[in-house]
């Protein structure tokens, strides 16, 4: 997608489309046309267009063994080397989030890891390389909101409740034919059964019944991937905060239900409070710093501006402009 296209703001009805998939992304034109007052050949056609113009998709995540932990890496290197350093963080299967920030002078980075070990990551491939100036890596001990969790906020809470599914999570275990069918997903989480019945050899009456099993159990998760500035929100900023441990628990869970916050996480580190907020202006941090942080008991915050987001689960690679 080129910039030109990503300045371009959806229309309420789209926004509104792409915020009902949030909340199921297998729903049917006919449920959601039902919910938003739209016909459902609208929705259809509407949906339609969003993802042949690679507007949205919708993904599948694969599930992630309890045993694997998280870093939040923040790197310092050499201008004329981090397209070089970027490239190499992108390349790799453990690091599904990498970005560059506004200055031009520091990745910001997500690293799977096992906890308690010393990574080879943090502790010796970057250390060695020489572009690299500095390295922090804050392990995640808590998770309050993913980005899979995030929803735009175009729904009333009525609407948002309707289209979401009830589950029984944790129940039952993935076995080879689960696997096969969610391998299929990640890729297209809205395809038919016939589809992946197809791609995967299995019956098409199995695929119906375990997609059904899958997906009332919660561990068939679904995430949209749109780039936020199609939906008016400009600004991409990560907060880091230092929270008193007394209060921490309840401000990780209020901003893990603010409108802006797309990832929210309790961190080892001096700043064990970070969150990643989606605004439509610089105008709306500054409001959401001084007011929102300020009636949680914030001792201290930093703010970083994300100027690219290279990597993200589901989306494509961006390409690195030199210099931005």
């Amino acid at each position: 997608m080129t910039d030109g296209m990503a300045d371009q703001v959806l229309d309420e009805r789209d926004q509104r489309l792409v915020a009902a998939l949030q909340c199921d992304g297998r729903l049917s034109a006919r449920r959601a046309g039902a919910v938003l007052g739209m016909s459902p050949r609208t929705v259809h056609r509407r949906w339609q267009a969003l993802t042949a113009e690679g507007v949205c998709r919708v993904i599948a995540l694969p599930e992630r063994p309890d045993a694997v932990g998280a870093l939040l890496l923040r790197i310092r290197a050499l201008g004329g080397r981090l397209d070089a350093l970027t490239a190499a963080l992108v390349a790799r299967p453990d690091i599904p989030f990498v970005d560059l920030s506004a200055s031009g002078d520091e990745i910001l980075a997500v690293s799977w890891t096992r906890p308690g070990t010393r990574d080879h990551l943090v502790f010796r491939e970057l250390p060695a390389t020489r572009a690299v100036t500095s390295v922090t890596a804050d392990t995640i001990l808590h998770a309050f909101a993913e980005a899979s969790d995030w929803r735009h906020d175009v729904l009333t809470e009525a609407e948002r409740t309707a289209l979401t599914p009830v589950t029984t999570a944790g129940h039952g275990t993935s076995d080879d034919i689960d696997r096969d069918i969610m391998a299929v997903l990640e890729s297209d989480a809205r395809a038919p059964a016939a589809a992946v019945a197809a791609h995967t050899g299995h019956p098409e009456s199995t695929v119906r019944r375990r997609l059904a099993r899958l997906a009332a159990t919660g561990r068939l998760r679904t995430h949209v991937v749109v780039d936020p500035r199609r939906l008016g929100l400009t600004i991409d900023a990560n907060v880091m905060m230092r929270v008193a441990p007394d209060r921490l628990d309840a401000a990780g869970r209020t901003l893990a239900g603010h409108p802006a916050v797309h990832g929210a996480f309790a961190t080892t580190g001096v700043a064990n409070l970070h969150a990643a907020v989606w605004v439509p202006d610089l105008a709306h941090l500054y409001q959401f710093i001084t007011r929102d942080l300020g009636s949680l008991g914030v001792d201290a915050v930093e703010t970083v501006i994300i100027g690219q987001a290279v990597k993200r689960p589901g989306r494509p690679v961006a390409a690195r402009t030199p210099g931005k």
